[in-house]
């Protein structure tokens, strides 16, 4: 698998990639690394646990829980519930350490481990270094000091989790949001039964889909990957609006009455110009990433609201927000971190807050996400190429520096090397799809030439 975290912790397929082995010696790692960093502070540690539905997700959880106990930590078993409610747990309930288990919009196959520092943070890229690292040293058969009798961690069950983060999510809203009519897609995942109380406490009218999960169809054609269902859904009954969550509810799109879709970038539009309104907006800034799309950035600038941009990654965008004290950033993908209210994104409030945001003015979702136009985007991946040398290349600087001159001010041009894979994302917007096409065209072409 390479290096095991990516940008947003270890997936991989389940019984493959990750195994029960596998689980079991992260989490005793994990429990280590931050005992050594200070973390418990010489008191018995606590570790929430949760996960989405997917069947491989029990025996992980069951992994997980082992390897923790087996340190010394005593486990809150939650069950399934979304990443951002196990992250608030983790906070609210005081506990050293979170751990969700979920691949997130990722097919049900994969499957996927989360870790949470106190407070429900993300933990830093050197803690995670540090966890592979000593895992590979207890795997290689390094001796570790492993507790015995009272030592050992003792697990149970936390059945409040449910009731307690939904009050959370109620107790967040400005508004209530009675006289609409929404449709939920819950993605068969793990907001299956969180989202649609929490919006029905609300005093919306709802109608859910791709809420009845099994195990085995998580994110099957439906959810934010997948928005066909809830186009039609909406139109059929004639609902003001829908909200798609992915498998872990980490994420929020949406889609207007008509059925057209809004995207992640205008979801953060709509909620920085409510929290400006409410004087809620620190710095007056919204953080965005180099993947939001410049009719987004346009709004905002139009509106006299900053944009900062991060590298890829809501982990990036939190940290960014964390360190300058901003309090919303997101993701076109629909990653919304609202920094007072949560610590990760969390797709339930994200979609609650943006139908307070109908219901508190009585304009349409359409109406007010009308407030960015979104400019055409295209994005070719260039397999096979020397990812290494994409900001080293004259030749590809020539080609950049050209495309750049024909875009103007209208347009812009990104080259990413993937994260995981030998190859180059081109990304071109322009205010035509058809130039946008073109000059990713030739710009994929000269990947190809630069760094085949």
């Amino acid at each position: 698998m390479g290096r095991l975290f990516g940008t947003d912790g270890v997936r991989g397929v389940a019984n493959a990639d990750l195994t029960a082995e596998l689980a079991l010696g992260l989490s005793v790692a994990a429990a280590h690394v931050l005992a050594e960093a200070g973390t418990f502070e010489g008191h018995r540690a606590t570790a929430v646990v949760g996960r989405d539905p997917r069947a491989s997700g029990e025996f992980l959880e069951a992994a997980v829980v082992a390897g923790l106990a087996s340190a010394g930590v005593d486990v809150l078993r939650v069950g399934v519930l979304p990443t951002p409610a196990v992250a608030y747990l983790t906070g609210a309930l005081g506990a050293d350490l979170g751990v969700m288990l979920s691949a997130s919009h990722n097919a049900m196959p994969d499957n996927g481990i989360k870790f949470f520092a106190r407070g429900g943070h993300k933990l830093a890229d050197e803690l995670e270094d540090r966890i592979e690292s000593v895992y590979e040293e207890h795997r290689t058969g390094a001796p570790w000091d492993r507790p015995t009798g009272a030592g050992v961690g003792r697990v149970s069950d936390y059945t409040e989790g449910f009731e307690k983060y939904v009050s959370h999510l109620i107790g967040v809203l400005p508004n209530r949001l009675d006289g609409l009519k929404i449709v939920l897609d819950e993605a068969h995942g793990a907001a299956a039964y969180v989202s649609p109380e929490a919006f029905a406490r609300a005093g919306a009218e709802i109608v859910t889909i791709g809420a009845e999960p099994d195990g085995l169809n998580i994110n099957d054609g439906c959810g934010s990957t997948h928005l066909g269902l809830l186009k039609a859904a909406v139109v059929e009954h004639g609902a003001d609006f829908g909200i798609a969550h992915d498998g872990d509810a980490d994420r929020c799109l949406a889609v207007d009455g008509s059925g057209a879709e809004v995207d992640g970038d205008q979801i953060l539009a709509v909620l920085a110009l409510a929290m400006r309104e409410a004087g809620q907006l620190r710095e007056n800034t919204v953080v965005g990433t180099v993947m939001s799309n410049l009719g987004f950035k346009l709004a905002m600038e139009t509106e006299g609201i900053q944009v900062v941009q991060t590298g890829v990654g809501d982990r990036y965008v939190l940290e960014s927000m964390k360190e300058h004290g901003y309090a919303l950033g997101g993701e076109q993908s629909g990653h919304v971190i609202i920094l007072d209210h949560a610590t990760t994104g969390d797709g339930t409030l994200t979609g609650l807050l943006l139908a307070a945001r109908v219901a508190a003015t009585g304009r349409s979702l359409a109406e007010l996400a009308g407030v960015m136009q979104r400019l055409p985007q295209v994005l070719i991946n260039v397999p096979d190429v020397d990812k290494s040398r994409v900001a080293t290349s004259a030749e590809l600087a020539a080609a950049v520096s050209d495309a750049e001159h024909e875009l103007g001010t209208t347009g812009r041009v990104l080259l990413r090397p993937s994260g995981t894979e030998p190859l180059v994302r081109v990304m071109v917007e322009a205010a035509d799809i058809e130039q946008a096409r073109a000059v990713a065209g030739r710009l994929a072409d000269a990947v190809k030439s630069a760094l085949g």
